[in-house]
C-alpha cells in the first residue's frame, strides 16, 4: 500500500457511496412511480404479497440509495443492500450469465460489504453525527 494514497481513503468512500447511491435510486425510482405494476412484477417473480416486497424494495432502494448517497445509516442500509442482493442473485437472477446477467448485481452486493464493514467514510452525515456501528 502506497502510505501517500491512505489520506485519500474516505474520499475513495465518497465516490463508492455516490455510485452505488445513484445506481440504487436509479433502480428504486421506477418502482416508486408505479407500485402497482411493481407489485404484479414481484408477484410474477414469486414475491408474495407481491404488493407488500414490492413496496419493501421500492422504498429500500429509493430512499435508502437517498441515504447512502447522504452517507446516512450507511452501516445498517448497506447491511439490507447486502440481503437484498444476495435473494436477487440466489432467486431472480440464478443461472443467469455473469456478463450481461449478473455482474452489476455481484458489483452492488461487493460494495454493499464494503460500505458495511468500513462505513460511509468521513465525508458524510453519519461521520458528522459520530454514527459509526462497528469498524
Amino acid at each position: 500500500m502506497v502510505p501517500l494514497f491512505l489520506v485519500f481513503g474516505d474520499f475513495g468512500l465518497l465516490a463508492l457511496r455516490l455510485a452505488v447511491g445513484a445506481i440504487l435510486i436509479g433502480h428504486g425510482w421506477p418502482k416508486i412511480k408505479n407500485l402497482r405494476a411493481n407489485a404484479v412484477g414481484f408477484e410474477g417473480m414469486g414475491f408474495k404479497p407481491g404488493f407488500v416486497w414490492g413496496t419493501i424494495v421500492a422504498l429500500l432502494e429509493f430512499v435508502g440509495g437517498i441515504a447512502i448517497l447522504a452517507g446516512f445509516l450507511v452501516q445498517p442500509l448497506a447491511v439490507l443492500f447486502a440481503i437484498q442482493f444476495v435473494v436477487i442473485l440466489l432467486t431472480v437472477k440464478r443461472g443467469k450469465p455473469l456478463i450481461h446477467g449478473t455482474d452489476l448485481d455481484i458489483l452492488i452486493l461487493a460494495a454493499a460489504l464494503a460500505l458495511a464493514t468500513v462505513g460511509g467514510g468521513a465525508p458524510s452525515v453519519d461521520a458528522f453525527l459520530g454514527f459509526v456501528l462497528w469498524r
